[in-house]
């Protein structure tokens, strides 16, 4: 068997990041890192084809492709910097083999991606980065989520044995499996809800960062307001930088409120803009009752049912029985098994004459009753049509891989949603009927279709289809329908999206539009894994950043014990939101959350956190460094 063990080491020892990969998810996740976490980064690239030399870039085109960095593109050249001063050495290598690897350093890494479109060579390449480095953070691309799994399992055990420590696992030796396409479906579910896409999933929620304007003069922020960061003061004069003082990051409450003049950066719950309907019809997951009968039906049987009520009484009345005696007497007359009422009074018979033609009238709805229940078995496996008066709802474009995800999660916020597939044979139909989502079979491309789903009176399009050009044309007639539709469209290639985005900006100002690639959305789900497990997302706040992250109360004693207000310190790190049933970190290879998710909520300052709970962290670079013990400060920024 060949071995697996390195040449010695070429690239300097500093603390950096590997991102290997063949496509455009290796620029934008070499983007996030850098400009973002302010991380050093190399990435592995493969050689231009026909052996031609990858020219280098314009600043311009650099500064798309690499978040305003600067620098080669092509061979062992010198390192790149962005405007946060994190460096971006960029190499050539035709597969991630142990000679790559020796270059670009990974035995010194701190974290390596592997994003390479095929499963086989992430595979094969993690493998040997495993043997090269046993302490090594692991971000593996996988279309197939069982098989990553597996992997995770078998070099997290590996990172154990390599690392001489087979009583529990390093923090830092950890192994994700992701795969682009999932998550990415957070920030598409968020554009639908809300209109955002920078989002933090934590715990089934969706969290956003957003600019508030400075507090007044005594006014104070909202109850339940958590601030992340004030940011620096307005330039007193034109000599005066508007950053001299740079941001406050993670104040106190106190501090917050007290300093005026200054924007601030706040923490939000996403929630859906438009009309979220009740448990009726359209949201039940089961077989509505409303449907075994139509109205009409429904009526006649009442209508019958009180008449048999009257003869009941009217028997009891002229008879002088007692009143269930009479009563069992009218049912019987009704079903004809009742004796002829010869020799009675007038009044007897004419109320079982009565009663037989009520049973007469009985007959024909029992029937009827009978084959619009059959029927209706029969249709609760079939898919639903949109209902009359459905207004405010998301159409979704395809049920393949992510409209799959997107409509799970759709459904989970009790939004109401039509979805459109041409297969009726693709893998969302038949989670579409399950959850008995109304839904149109038809190319969106012929006319008709959309207005099945009735377009008209939606208030989201999501076009989510694998063609390009099928969601970019289902989009502009949705327009040219109604003008003003939010639209989120999934694109392939960056540049292609950011085209069309423009486009229909320009075209439609005062509509809504969001066209992302899915390597876009992706990037920041695959940057937070490098940075380690219990990194939910991050939120620039001009040249820093802050860290979200959920972390188990038990085992750190800066939380263990403590209050809420004790347990978050000033510039450091605090305490946001609070889940004893998990929070969701993104562990299992999809995005989800890992375990069942719990509810999110925040807790008041005299709560006393328990070893049992979790938590839902902000904190600076090196606060959360601190609190999970590393004590590795972040790199130095020029």
């Amino acid at each position: 068997m060949a071995s697996l063990s390195l040449p010695p080491q070429v690239a300097p020892t500093v603390p950096h990041m590997v991102v290997c990969g063949d496509d455009g998810l290796v620029h934008r996740l070499a983007a996030e890192l850098s400009g973002v976490h302010g991380e050093r980064v190399t990435v592995v690239l493969p050689p231009a084809r026909d052996g031609r030399a990858r020219p280098s870039p314009r600043p311009g085109r650099a500064a798309a492709l690499f978040g305003r960095m600067t620098g080669a593109v092509a061979g062992p050249r010198p390192a790149a910097r962005n405007g946060t001063g994190a460096a971006v050495r960029v190499i050539e290598a035709a597969e991630p083999d142990d000679e790559a690897f020796a270059e670009a350093g990974v035995a010194d890494a701190t974290a390596l991606a592997l994003v390479y479109d095929d499963d086989e060579t992430n595979i094969h390449a993690a493998l040997r980065a495993r043997r090269a480095n046993p302490r090594l953070r692991l971000v593996i691309r996988l279309y197939n989520r069982r098989l990553g799994q597996h992997l995770e399992q078998l070099l997290d055990q590996a990172a154990l044995v390599g690392a001489g420590e087979p009583g529990g696992q390093t923090a830092e030796a950890t192994t994700t499996v992701l795969s682009d396409t999932d998550t990415a479906v957070p920030a598409l579910v968020a554009a639908a809800v809300s209109g955002h896409t920078k989002v933090i999933e934590a715990g089934g929620l969706l969290l956003r960062a957003v600019e508030r304007p400075p507090l007044r003069p005594g006014e104070s922020a909202a109850p339940g307001t958590c601030t992340l960061a004030l940011l620096s003061p307005p330039p007193a004069g034109p000599d005066d930088r508007a950053d001299a003082d740079g941001p406050l990051l993670l104040p106190g409450d106190a501090e917050a409120d007290a300093v005026t003049g200054r924007g601030r950066i706040v923490l939000e719950q996403v929630r859906y803009a438009g009309p979220v309907p009740a448990r009726t019809r359209l949201t039940a997951r089961g077989l509505p009752l409303g449907s075994f009968f139509s109205r009409r039906l429904r009526w006649a049987l009442l209508l019958l049912a009180a008449a048999v009520c009257g003869l009941a009484v009217a028997s009891w009345l002229v008879t002088g029985e007692h009143p269930m005696r009479a009563a069992y007497l009218s049912l019987l007359d009704l079903f004809a098994i009742n004796d002829p009422a010869i020799g009675e009074g007038l009044g007897r018979q004419i109320l079982q004459l009565l009663s037989g033609l009520t049973g007469l009238l009985l007959l024909p709805l029992l029937v009827a009753a009978a084959l619009e229940g059959l029927g209706t078995f029969r249709s609760a496996s079939a898919l639903r049509r949109p209902p009359r008066g459905l207004a405010g709802h998301v159409v979704l474009l395809g049920l393949g891989k992510i409209g799959t995800r997107v409509l799970t999660r759709l459904r989970e916020l009790d939004i109401p949603v039509v979805c459109v597939e041409r297969d009726p044979q693709a893998r969302g139909v038949a989670l579409a009927r399950s959850l008995r989502v109304p839904t149109v079979i038809g190319d969106v491309t012929e006319e008709g279709v959309l207005e099945a789903a009735k377009i008209g009176e939606s208030r989201t399009l999501m076009a989510l289809t694998s063609s390009d050009i099928t969601n970019l044309e289902a989009v502009l007639y949705a327009r040219a329908v109604r003008p003003d539709v939010r639209v989120v469209m999934r694109l392939y290639e960056h540049r292609f999206a950011t085209a069309v985005y423009r486009t229909l900006r320009d075209s439609h100002p005062a509509a809504w539009t969001r066209s992302r690639s899915v390597s876009f959305l992706a990037a920041p789900a695959f940057a937070v894994a490098m940075m380690g497990r219990q990194v939910l997302g991050a939120v620039p706040v001009e040249r820093r950043v802050i860290l979200v992250a959920v972390l188990e109360v038990a085992g750190h004693p800066a939380l263990a014990g403590r209050t809420v207000g004790e347990a978050s310190v000033p510039e450091a790190w605090r305490v946001v939101a609070l889940a004893q049933d998990g929070t969701g970190a993104p562990a299992d290879g999809t995005g989800a959350p890992a375990g069942p998710p719990g509810p999110l909520r925040v807790p008041g300052p005299g709560h006393v956190l328990r070893p049992e709970d979790r938590v839902v962290i902000a904190a600076t670079r090196q606060g959360l460094a601190d609190l999970l013990g590393r004590g590795a400060a972040p790199v130095p920024r020029p």
